[in-house]
Parts: structure tokens; C-alpha cells; sequence
């Protein structure tokens, strides 16, 4: 590139980590937390100072922008958009983030802050791979925020360059950030009539082709997903004075004690799966004597096992019921996401253009798969292909979080060379 990114690059990073944004799992509303609102007036507001015209927060706190082809001669190019989501995992504390910049990573220990916490490469093996590097920690209270504040900060880094250098070769570029993916409702209000609403002309364009950035490490290409279900279990006990309980109370909390504990932990379970394995992961619990609520996600490549896990759970509860006699428990399964990989293989330019700009800057690459799910799966089944790319993410979901400057600057020009791959490439083929 011929001006540096670095700088302004990490200043929009640490800017949005500051305004803390965790989704909450038990609203009711969308976005789930207001602070996300907040973050996404900031965001389309500099969308705005950069001069893209229809750069708007929609009623739903989503933010669209496009910005036009860099010439007449690839106006009609392929549009290709870009998504990141402005929430972070309810699983840490997520407010009143501290970061701080360690300029020239040592390899050794990093003591966040005053809390007694550490990262440690020991148990972080990536981090031998950054020595030299820059990286932005937390003090060890919170999360960081880099899923997906990373993302967010390169995507936008990238419309401040677009945007300076009309010399580029690139089509229309299609920007859109989120709320919400953190609790899998982050396209909930997103239609393909809604990916075609732009200013550029009167004639809706629709993009071909979409990118997630909301991957770790460098070099990365996402390519399948977990498909995903959550699963809520109900129990419902009889509460009443421990003085007269004797065969009347039916305790809730013991039975789903029991039932936690008849879940399978030496196999379908987080901590004993890795690459392909799925999983059951029970993560969420509020219980009383006379009530309580278990909620699991579900989660495998094969969708089919899905219906398999619900069946476990469902057995699993009979098996409770019979030992607690009056006990009743219900089970009931959510939808969340689907593999990406069919929606994927109707458009195998997606993953090779992303290679090829890889290629083209120096930078080696792998297919992934990723052991979750991104906006990029709900997208892909929406019809738009979306694999998931590097922003330099590590350890997220943790106090322990932190991501990588220098990773991040090569993810911005990974995608200014994945757009001119699109764009040459495509009108080339049409010459």
C-alpha cells in the first residue's frame, strides 16, 4: 500500500473496544443491549465523514454503506460485501475495556494488569508465532473485544482507503455491520431485498459474493461451520416447606443435577472434541426447587446429528423423570445456523479468489473449518456465499483475549487485493 494503515488502523481498533457492547442472551429485543446502538451511530457516522452517501443505521441498529466502483470499467463488476458484528460474547464481562498496546511482543508471559491474570504461550501456542509483533491485551477484568471489533476496524480502515484512492481496480463494495451474532440472531432481520438497497443506480444490484471477517491467526479461509441448534430444557418440580417436604417436595434443582451429570462428558462434549467431532455444551443455567431452565447448544458438521442430540437429551430426560417421580421436563430446539459449505460449492470463486489474493501479497493460506459459526453461515443460506476470513482474533470469549496489529494491517490488504481479484478478474473474463 503506499500510506501507512498501521496507525490509523490500531486508533479505530482501541476506539471501539472502548464501548463495551456484549449481547444479552435473555432480552427480548433487538439489539439486545443498547450499547450496540451506540457503537454502530459511531461507525456510520465516520462511514458518512469518508463521503459514502448511503451509509445509514437501519431501525434495527444494522449498518449498510456501499461503495461504488473505482471506475466505469468495473462498474459492473461483481458487488462484494463485507460484514462484521458490533456485539461481543456475553461469556466475559464486556464493559469498561482497558487496552493496552504491547508494542514488540518478547515470547514471554504478558501479566494482564493488576488482576493476577496472565497469557501464557504455554497454553497459547499461536503466540510463538509473534514475537516482534504488536498486540493489544486487555487488564485481565474483561474481554477484549477483537471478535469482532477487529474485524470492524479493518473493514473500516479498508473504507478509508477505498475511499482516498480512486487509482484502485475494484467493483461496488457492499458493507455491513451487525448486532447481535454473538447469540445467533445477527441476520435476523436481513433479507436480499435489504442486500440490494443501495445508491448506486436505479437498477438494485445484488452482492455475489460476501466475506465474514471474524477469524483468527493470519491466512485462514473459512469454509464450513458447525450447524447449530440450541436446546432449552424446562424442569418443572413442586416446591414447598423443608419441614413438611418428605414425599411431596420434587426438587428441581437435584434433577437437573442429575441431568447434567448424565450428560456425556468423555465424548460430545467441549472439553474431550476437537476437528470434526460435534458436541453437546450445556452453558446457561437457572434453577429453584420448583423450577428450572437448562440451556444447551448443539453443535456438528453433520446437521443430521443435530436431531440425533435432541434425541439423547430427550432420553436423558425420561431416564431423570423415572427416578423422580412427579418430575415433569420438557425439551425444546432452536435453529441457529447451518454448515456453509453446500452454499459454498455453488460459488467456488469465493475461496479461490481469496487464495489467489493471499497469493498475490506474500502471505501463505489454508482452507479452515471452524468449530462455531459466523454471520457468514446465515448469510450463505440466505443465498449470498460467505466464507469467513483472518483478522487476527486470539483466545476470544476470554479475559485472555487479545489480537495482533500486524495481522490486522495484512487483512486490510488482503482485501484490497481480494477486490481487485474480483474486479480484474471478472472483467477480464467478460473482455
Amino acid at each position: 500500500m503506499t500510506i501507512d494503515i498501521r496507525n490509523p488502523l490500531l486508533e479505530r481498533f482501541l476506539r471501539y473496544v472502548k464501548i463495551g457492547t456484549p449481547a444479552d442472551p435473555t432480552s427480548q429485543t433487538y439489539p439486545s443491549s443498547s450499547t450496540q446502538l451506540v457503537l454502530g451511530k459511531v461507525l456510520c457516522e465516520e462511514l458518512m465523514a469518508m463521503g459514502i452517501q448511503d451509509a445509514m443505521q437501519d431501525e434495527y441498529g444494522m449498518v449498510w454503506a456501499t461503495i461504488p466502483a473505482s471506475s466505469t470499467k468495473y462498474a459492473d463488476a461483481p458487488m462484494v460485501l463485507f460484514n462484521s458484528h458490533v456485539d461481543t460474547s456475553p461469556e466475559a464481562p464486556g464493559t469498561d475495556v482497558n487496552p493496552e498496546v504491547i508494542e514488540s511482543f518478547d515470547g514471554k508471559p504478558i501479566k494482564l494488569g493488576s488482576s493476577g491474570v496472565a497469557i501464557d504461550p504455554a497454553n497459547c501456542p499461536e503466540m510463538l508465532n509473534l514475537v516482534g509483533k504488536t498486540l493489544v491485551v486487555t487488564d485481565g477484568t474483561t474481554l477484549l473485544g477483537g471478535d469482532d471489533k477487529a474485524g470492524m476496524a479493518v473493514i473500516m480502515q479498508l473504507a478509508a482507503y477505498l475511499t482516498s484512492h480512486s487509482a484502485l481496480h475494484h467493483g461496488p463494495v457492499r458493507i455491513l455491520f451487525t448486532c447481535d451474532e454473538e447469540i445467533g440472531q445477527g441476520t435476523r432481520h436481513i433479507t436480499l431485498g435489504k442486500l440490494q438497497s443501495h445508491s448506486l443506480g436505479e437498477r438494485p444490484i445484488a452482492p455475489m459474493v460476501g466475506y465474514t471477517l471474524d477469524g483468527g491467526d493470519q491466512g485462514q479461509i473459512d469454509e464450513e461451520t458447525f450447524s447449530a441448534d440450541m436446546a432449552v430444557v424446562q424442569f418443572k418440580g413442586s416446591n414447598i416447606h423443608p419441614s413438611i417436604a418428605k414425599g411431596r417436595m420434587i426438587n428441581a434443582v437435584r434433577a437437573v443435577s442429575m441431568f447434567v451429570d448424565l450428560l456425556p462428558s468423555d465424548r460430545l462434549s467441549p472439553e474431550s472434541t476437537d476437528g470434526r467431532d460435534g458436541f453437546l455444551h450445556p452453558y446457561d443455567l437457572h434453577a429453584g426447587v420448583g423450577e428450572a431452565t437448562l440451556q444447551l447448544i448443539l453443535r456438528d458438521f453433520d446437521e443430521a446429528k443435530l436431531h440425533d442430540y435432541k434425541v439423547l437429551l430427550e432420553r436423558i430426560s425420561d431416564e431423570v423423570m423415572a427416578q423422580m417421580p412427579g418430575l415433569k421436563i420438557e425439551v425444546t430446539t432452536k435453529k441457529q445456523y447451518r454448515n456453509m459449505a453446500d452454499g459454498l460449492r455453488k460459488l467456488p470463486e469465493a475461496v479461490l479468489f481469496s487464495e489467489a489474493a493471499y497469493k498475490a501479497i506474500g502471505i501463505d493460506c489454508r482452507r479452515t473449518i471452524v468449530r462455531g459459526g459466523t454471520d457468514g453461515s446465515l448469510l450463505t443460506a440466505l443465498g449470498l456465499p460467505t466464507p469467513n476470513l483472518s483478522v487476527g482474533q486470539h483466545n476470544i470469549h476470554s479475559v485472555t483475549e487479545f489480537a495482533c496489529l500486524d495481522q490486522m494491517v495484512i487483512a486490510v490488504e488482503h482485501l484490497v487485493e481480494l477486490l481487485r481479484q474480483w474486479a480484474v478478474q471478472k472483467a477480464d473474463s467478460r473482455a
